[in-house]
C-alpha cells in the first residue's frame, strides 16, 4: 500500500481510492499532473503543459477527467474568463493492490502505483545529476539519500510503517499548507517492503 498526500491546508485522512476513480487516474499523463499539483500546487492547464511537455489541450482534458473524480478541483476565486486554475483535493488517498474488487482494478493500481515510482525515481535522479551544480550548499547538507537494510518479521515491518505514519502526524502535518520565505517544494520519500527474492528465516 502507498500513500499520496497534497501540499494543501487542513489535511483530512486519506480515504481509499474507489476502483472508478483509481481506474481514470491509471493514465501516466494524470498521474504526472497529480504530482505536478501535489509538489509545486496550483496550475492552469497551459502551465502544466509546459512543466510537462504536452498540449494544453491534453492536459485541459486530462483535469477535466480528474475533477469528475475529484482528485483535482477547480479555483473559481484565482481563475478568469480565459484561464482556470486547478488545484489538488486537499485530502490525501490510498492505493492497494490487494483491496481491489476485479482483475480491471488491481491492472489500475499496478499502473498508478508504477507511475508514482517512476515519477519519485525521477525526482531523485534529478537531484543527484544536477543538485550539486543548482543548488545553494545549505539546500544539499539538508537532505538525506539513505537505505535502511533489515531483517523483520511481518509483524515488525508492520510496526515500523505505523512508527513512520505516527510520526507523519506528528512532525509533517503541522508543516502542511505553509509557504515561508525560501521555501521550495520538497519531497520526502520512504519505502518500506519485503524483498522478493529473499528467503524466510527458517523457525
Amino acid at each position: 500500500m502507498t500513500d499520496a498526500e497534497p501540499a494543501q491546508p487542513a489535511p483530512r485522512r486519506p480515504r481509499p481510492l474507489e476502483p472508478e476513480a483509481l481506474k481514470a487516474l491509471a493514465h501516466p499523463l494524470r498521474v504526472r499532473i497529480l504530482d505536478t499539483l501535489s509538489l509545486s500546487g496550483a496550475s492552469t492547464a497551459s502551465g502544466l503543459a509546459t512543466r510537462l511537455g504536452e498540449s494544453s489541450g491534453a492536459t485541459s482534458y486530462h483535469l477535466r477527467q480528474l475533477a469528475r473524480y475529484h482528485l483535482v478541483e477547480e479555483m473559481p476565486e484565482r481563475g478568469s474568463a480565459r484561464e482556470r486554475w486547478w488545484r489538488r483535493v486537499p485530502e490525501g488517498f490510498t492505493v492497494s493492490v490487494d483491496d481491489q474488487p476485479d482483475s480491471a482494478s488491481r491492472a489500475a493500481a499496478r499502473i498508478v502505483l508504477g507511475e508514482w515510482h517512476a515519477n519519485r525515481e525521477a525526482l531523485l535522479d534529478d537531484f543527484i545529476a544536477r543538485g550539486d551544480v543548482e543548488l545553494p550548499r545549505e539546500w544539499r547538507d539538508a537532505a538525506m539519500i539513505s537505505t535502511f537494510n533489515l531483517r523483520l518479521t511481518a509483524e515488525q515491518l508492520a510496526q515500523v510503517v505505523d512508527a513512520l505514519g505516527e510520526f507523519a502526524a506528528r512532525v509533517l502535518d503541522p508543516l502542511r499548507g505553509q509557504d515561508l520565505p525560501g521555501a521550495r517544494p520538497v519531497q520526502l520519500q520512504f519505502n518500506a517492503f519485503p524483498v522478493l527474492d529473499g528467503e524466510e528465516t527458517r523457525r
